[in-house]
């Protein structure tokens, strides 16, 4: 399955560098620029916290490593706060005790709960305004009830036991709950609450790109312990490598796609471009939070909720999944397709009354 979508991913590369070529007159030469120029921004996001991992993977099994390990979690459960292409998946992976618990956590809860936290979240709140946050919120709400679901099947299909899928995911089930909590009671504190985060995670994240770049330039390590920029390079243009064919074949699906979500859109009531949402967010959730003032109260709820799981399963981290784990690959498209789905199903169910 997993080398499957990797030749799908190669023949859109390949189409979308003949269509370049040609002069883009099918737009799939435009998508592919699109996978090569989204290097630098993926980088960026994530090469300092890989700089950093040694580091804050030993400050954290140290400290809090021993206590979940007291508790029945596995310390590389950790690596799920944050998103698999901002340092997720090498955290878990480094403090695993199990290696499987780390690729759940390091692929699919951090492409799940990571991505949601660390960046959907605090991106959405602060792009939008003030009547657009409050369906923008709600939809989250959705999103967060169904994401629990989509951690048991993606544990499973990664290959732990039911049972231990449970286990390993009590502490984020706890997390979403407490976020959904706050969310809903305490909104304007999850504002700021998200806010100071995504401040602090960029900063941090920055640090590590500065110290790694100062050490490659002069040979001076400023920081004891530091891993390779080059390294973390090395991981970000893999990434940039299959998203000059992942973007071509988004753009082919969404195509075919499109009149099927048509046919949603007039079923459910939803306008044409919260449909054209939903589609634009399994690439990335920008165009779709810029195209929120465009929507009505439901459609904005139903995007949110389907962002929560299925944002960017078909560029960032497909193309991430791609490079450091081939075989997570249709574990985690099941993982974030399902748990988008089941999303939007409860948003629709839950504002009948909106239409």
């Amino acid at each position: 399955m997993d080398s499957i979508i990797m030749w799908i991913m190669a023949f859109g590369a390949v189409a979308g560098g003949l269509d370049r070529i040609f002069g883009n007159r099918f737009g799939l030469g435009e998508r592919f620029e699109e996978g090569f120029r989204l290097l630098g921004p993926t980088a960026l996001s994530m090469v300092g916290i890989l700089c950093l991992e040694p580091l804050i993977s030993a400050a954290l099994g140290a400290h809090i490593g021993p206590w979940l390990t007291h508790m029945g979690h596995d310390p590389g459960m950790l690596g799920a706060l944050l998103a698999i292409d901002m340092g997720g998946y090498p955290l878990a992976v480094g403090l695993a005790a199990d290696p499987l618990v780390g690729l759940y956590a390091g692929i699919i809860a951090s492409a799940l709960f990571g991505c949601t936290v660390s960046f959907t979240i605090p991106v959405g709140m602060g792009m939008l305004h003030a009547g657009e946050r409050d369906d923008f919120a709600r939809g989250i709400l959705f999103g967060l009830i169904a994401m629990p679901v989509a951690l048991l099947l993606g544990g499973c299909l990664t290959g732990l036991s039911f049972i231990k899928t449970v286990v390993q995911s009590l502490p984020l089930i706890a997390l979403s709950t407490a976020l959904l909590m706050m969310i809903h009671f305490c909104p304007s504190v999850a504002i700021r609450g998200f806010t100071g985060f995504a401040w602090l995670l960029r900063a941090v994240i920055t640090s590590g790109l500065v110290l790694g770049a100062f050490r490659y330039m002069t040979g001076v390590e400023l920081v004891r312990g530091l891993a390779p920029i080059e390294d973390g390079m090395a991981v970000a243009g893999s990434i940039g490598v299959v998203l000059l064919g992942s973007l071509p074949v988004a753009e082919l699906l969404q195509r075919a796609l499109k009149k099927p979500f048509e046919w949603l859109g007039a079923k459910t009531g939803m306008d044409a471009s919260g449909v054209a949402g939903l589609l634009m967010s399994l690439v990335s959730v920008l165009p779709t939070l810029a195209m929120f003032p465009k929507m009505d109260a439901r459609s904005r709820v139903v995007n949110a909720a389907a962002m929560v799981c299925a944002t960017a399963t078909l560029s960032a981290h497909l193309g991430f999944a791609a490079g450091v784990q081939p075989h997570m690959i249709a574990p985690m498209l099941a993982a974030k397709l399902a748990g988008g789905a089941l999303g939007v199903v409860l948003a629709l169910a839950f504002t009948r009354n909106d239409c």
